[in-house]
């Protein structure tokens, strides 16, 4: 079995440590320069000098934090800013004119490095949490502070919070990015799809079903069958239903970009296998499960995107569609037309179905579930009741009847 992966990684935010790494070891040279050159102004110099030392040790052995996301956890974050905010105070106690006379503290700068950290890693919020520790630190360690005291900290405030924003954008825009070469992906693979099936099955259905007709008797029904597959087909293939060849992940190096080519000869059990366990792992796409319930009397629309839902729930509410399919033959009849269409919002998915039948009159439901017939009670409101979501079935005499079926994307079955 052949299988070969090409990742394509998108990050504007990997530079950025990259230019972390780079701005903590400068900085830390800063400061211990700062340090050498100006060592009469200490009356302790040993502080100065204990403190530095741990400083530069702590960057150096800490470099690897810095290389990334993953790596730069909370607990280092919030170890890093305890060093320098540690530096901060320690300086009165290094020079004593420290809180009279404005002045490098003992980071310096190098202090800039841990706020930034906070903005890349967890975005505004986080940078506006460890620079306002930073300016409380500062403000206290001047004791009489000076208008350079409050504009240096306001400018960490303000630089640290916009980095922290610009980043979080950037996150953004590169899972847009990604969901959009995935979804290119997808076309490209239904286009080519499309064009081999309508050169090839479609064409037959066609053929069989004009014959079929043409004959009568038997092979009018063989025509009809042919007809409505013919439909469903169409259906799947339009709707976007293949396997997409590329997926987006939102890892912590920047969103990916995953395209995976098996070979046409791939050994057909060991793929089928895969699926299966990527199935177990992964979400369900619900128009998967709906497109095939089209046919000749039956239309069904569809976003054009996958429609995500945990596996239970995607099969609970395709079961409650089904049902709803299912009354719509026995009461509206075999010549009834109904349509299904899916709606995918952030927060829940609605499946309406629809049919041109002759309704239901008032208080039928009610007198059906008195007379122990629960197909609409228990088949469809029972198992959206389970799912977390909601059935509303609208019907007027004479102008059909409407099931809404609505689902929340975190449905109970989903976090079962």
């Amino acid at each position: 079995m052949a299988r070969r992966e090409r990742v394509v990684r998108m990050s504007v935010e990997q530079p950025l440590w990259r230019a972390l790494t780079a701005y903590r070891i400068l900085t830390m040279l800063y400061a211990v320069l700062l340090a050498v050159f100006g060592r009469d102004r200490y009356d302790r110099p040993w502080v100065a000098i204990a403190f530095l030392a741990v400083m530069a040790a702590w960057t150096l052995g800490t470099l690897p934090k810095v290389a990334g996301a993953v790596a730069c956890t909370k607990r280092f974050l919030v170890a890093d800013l305890a060093l320098a905010l540690t530096g901060i105070l320690l300086t009165p106690l290094a020079d004593f004119e420290a809180q009279h006379v404005d002045g490098p503290t003992l980071p310096s700068i190098w202090t800039a490095g841990s706020v930034l950290a906070f903005a890349i890693k967890g975005g505004w919020r986080w940078a506006a949490v460890a620079s306002t520790f930073v300016a409380v630190v500062n403000i206290i360690e001047r004791g009489e502070p000076s208008r350079d005291t409050f504009h240096n900290v306001l400018l960490v405030w303000v630089a640290s919070i916009a980095i922290g924003y610009v980043v979080e954008v950037a996150r953004a825009s590169e899972r847009t990015l990604a969901r959009a070469l995935e979804i290119e992906a997808a076309t490209r693979e239904r286009e080519r799809l499309a064009r081999d099936i309508h050169d090839s099955v479609l064409q037959v259905l066609a053929m069989v079903q004009r014959r079929g007709t043409a004959l009568g008797g038997e092979a009018a029904e063989l025509g009809r069958m042919a007809g409505e597959q013919e439909v469903a087909l169409r259906t799947l293939v339009s709707s976007g239903l293949v396997a997409t060849t590329r997926v987006s992940e939102d890892a912590a190096e920047g969103a990916v970009v995953r395209s995976v080519e098996v070979d046409d000869e791939e050994d057909g059990a060991a793929g089928a296998a895969g699926a299966a366990g990527r199935a177990g792992r992964a979400e369900c796409d619900l128009r998967s499960l709906l497109a095939p319930r089209a046919g000749s009397r039956v239309s069904f629309a569809e976003p054009g995107a996958p429609v995500l839902l945990a596996p239970a729930a995607a099969k609970e509410l395709a079961a409650a569609v089904g049902a709803a399919l299912d009354n719509v033959r026995v009461h509206a009849g075999e010549n009834a037309q109904a349509w299904i269409l899916v709606e995918d919002w952030p927060d829940e998915v609605i499946v309406t179905v629809r049919d041109d039948g002759p309704g239901i009159p008032e208080g039928r439901l009610a007198q059906a579930e008195g007379e122990g017939r629960m197909g609409v009670a228990l088949s469809i409101r029972g198992r959206l009741r389970d799912l977390g979501g909601t059935a509303e079935l609208i019907s007027v005499p004479g102008q059909g009847t409407e099931v809404e079926l609505k689902v929340p994307k975190a449905s109970r079955a989903s976090r079962a």
